[in-house]
């Protein structure tokens, strides 16, 4: 079950590792290049660690301000633990992967099995050798080479397998490299390998203090810096293919830069008083508006290339209930919001004095092309069909206001204009009867995106709108304490699909801003607990049966977790 998995990152891929102690998912060298291990997926390759022994009971935890994650199993004959990390910071060409044994009261025996299988678990290992207590082979055209495994013998099938005996109190250490080039050098020390590990992120993450959820948020901050490649370009998510519904086709690969995920990560990551975010997430979306202009694409690759074409790959079972899907057609859509999030994203940065010259450029080219295209139908935030999307207009007025604020006079008064223009018409096209706003030009349901417009700045705190939507939001898509999307038809809520988390956290922004904080308060609590043991969330949360749902970790809930635990003061910057 996908709540039971732990997430190891670099920057540059993301390594999933389940409660056996076997890592079921890695990509390399890449976010989005072919899995090495894809057992996630029914595919070949898999790396186990785990005590040997008939039972044993699994726990783990991170260590704090970190993506180090600790598996700890108590079993018949004793505890064993293992501390496990991708090298962080990572290298682009070179993933490190370390895993440290401990036996802590008694002798252990564990066993290890190492099966790399590049491209999807199609390239097996060849021209192993075992030299100097490493071993060194080949998978596809990666070169790998495990350390302090010299006790694993090749089996039929090609793995590295075996037993390692602990002593009590002791540990051993384990290094797998797989690296683009040759491994020529001498094996590191694995003792180094975890100093600059620990010192990577003692470095990279904010000291959190205050109330009971300052660990969460801490975590999340970690799998915000984990997800995020050097350049700026954060994944939105570390996997592919894991289905949103099972047998309903909401399955898609989430391993690339959404722009508007950038602009959650980074304003939410600037409340911590720490701008690295920030300032890659300002970088990555000036290059991507400055390149692209008017054909900027929701998403794009970490690098900021183009997302290949959606492919589906028939040869892999997938994970029960969806095939195994590559790529994204996402690319081609046109979503009008994504560049009001440009605008709040780099008019956060300016507030902080933070906007290089270039950045300028791109605030005003987004601002100029939104005056060319704000009227244009659009994909809006769910990426669907094309229509008059309410919240994306109001993205765009909340974007121009935010920019006007920080803007030389000459061209504040324009954006702010250009806000009350697109304010106007939206007000004359898409408020309901009732007072609230609808979801769209023709379509007068409710949408629980409506919320953020007004959490952004759309409207005042206490424009009659913005309760009334707020209030209409809550009646009609709440259950539970949850929050789902919209009412796609006329089946129950959670029949269609899950519960959105980024919905929930949006709501206790919005309860806060309204001045009801126990509600705030409320709908923070009940969504922050919508994870597994790992504390990692997803897309979707399936209510009835308390299951994650969709690719795993999802950084757009994350940065909202991160925002509202700070907004709502339940964590504070130490």
């Amino acid at each position: 079950m996908l709540r039971e998995y732990a997430l190891l990152a670099d920057g540059h891929r993301g390594a999933l590792i389940g409660p056996d102690g076997d890592v079921v998912w890695l990509c390399a060298p890449g976010w989005a290049d072919p899995p090495l291990f894809s057992g996630l997926l029914g595919g070949r390759g898999r790396y186990l660690v785990e005590p040997v022994g008939p039972r044993f009971v699994w726990s783990g935890h991170y260590e704090p301000g970190s993506l180090i994650w600790v598996s700890r199993w108590v079993t018949t004959d004793g505890v064993v633990e293992s501390r496990e990390a991708l090298l962080f910071p990572g290298d682009a060409r070179r993933v490190v992967l370390l895993r440290r044994v401990h036996a802590l009261d008694r002798d252990a025996l564990v066993r290890v099995r190492l099966d790399p299988r590049a491209d999807f678990g199609r390239a097996p290992l060849v021209d192993a050798r075992r030299a100097d207590g490493s071993w060194t082979a080949r998978t596809g055209e990666l070169h790998v080479r495990h350390s302090a495994g010299d006790r694993l013998r090749l089996t039929h099938d090609e793995a590295l397998e075996g037993e390692l005996h602990v002593p009590k109190g002791e540990r051993h250490d384990l290094v797998l490299e797989v690296s683009v080039d040759p491994l020529v050098e001498p094996p590191p020390d694995p003792d180094v390998l975890w100093r600059i590990t620990e010192q990577g992120w003692r470095a990279s993450t904010p000291r959190l203090a205050g109330g009971d959820a300052q660990r969460d948020a801490a975590l999340a901050y970690a799998v915000l810096r984990g997800l995020t490649s050097p350049g700026g370009g954060m994944v939105a998510a570390a996997s592919t293919a894991l289905p949103e519904r099972a047998h309903a086709g909401r399955n898609y690969d989430y391993r690339y830069a959404w722009i508007r995920d950038q602009s959650f990560a980074g304003q939410a990551a600037a409340l911590t008083g720490r701008y690295e975010l920030l300032d890659e997430a300002a970088a990555f979306l000036t290059a991507r508006v400055l390149a692209d202009g008017e054909r900027l694409a929701p998403a794009y690759t970490v690098s900021g290339g183009t997302v290949p074409p959606q492919t589906d790959l028939d040869f892999l079972p997938g994970y029960p209930g969806a095939p195994v899907r590559v790529g994204n057609w996402v690319r081609r859509q046109f979503q009008l919001d994504a560049f009001g999030e440009v605008l709040l994203l780099l008019a956060a940065a300016a507030h902080h004095d933070r906007l290089p010259h270039d950045s300028w450029r791109a605030l005003d080219l987004a601002a100029r092309i939104v005056e060319e295209r704000w009227r244009e139908p659009d994909s809006g935030i769910w990426e669907l069909p094309a229509q008059q999307w309410t919240h994306s207009k109001l993205t765009c007025v909340a974007g121009l206001r935010a920019a006007a604020r920080v803007a030389p006079t000459a061209v504040a008064g324009r954006w702010a204009a250009l806000a009350d223009a697109i304010l106007a018409d939206v007000g004359a096209h898409a408020r309901h009867s009732s007072g609230r706003w609808q979801r769209a030009y023709d379509d007068e349901r409710v949408d629980a995106a409506l919320l953020l417009p007004g959490i952004r700045g759309a409207v005042p705190a206490d424009d009659p709108r913005t309760e009334a939507t707020r209030r209409a939001v809550l009646a009609e898509l709440e259950r539970d304490g949850y929050l789902y999307r919209f009412r796609p038809d006329r089946r129950p809520l959670g029949d269609a699909e899950g519960a959105f988390l980024l919905c929930g956290f949006t709501a206790a922004l919005a309860a806060w801003q309204a001045g009801d904080r126990v509600s705030a308060l409320r709908w923070f609590e009940r969504n922050r607990a919508a994870c597994g043991p790992a504390g990692l969330y997803t897309e979707e949360y399936d209510v009835g049966q308390r299951q994650l749902r969709g690719n795993l970790p999802q950084a757009f809930v994350h940065a909202l977790m991160l925002e509202t635990a700070l907004v709502l003061g339940q964590t504070e910057v130490g």
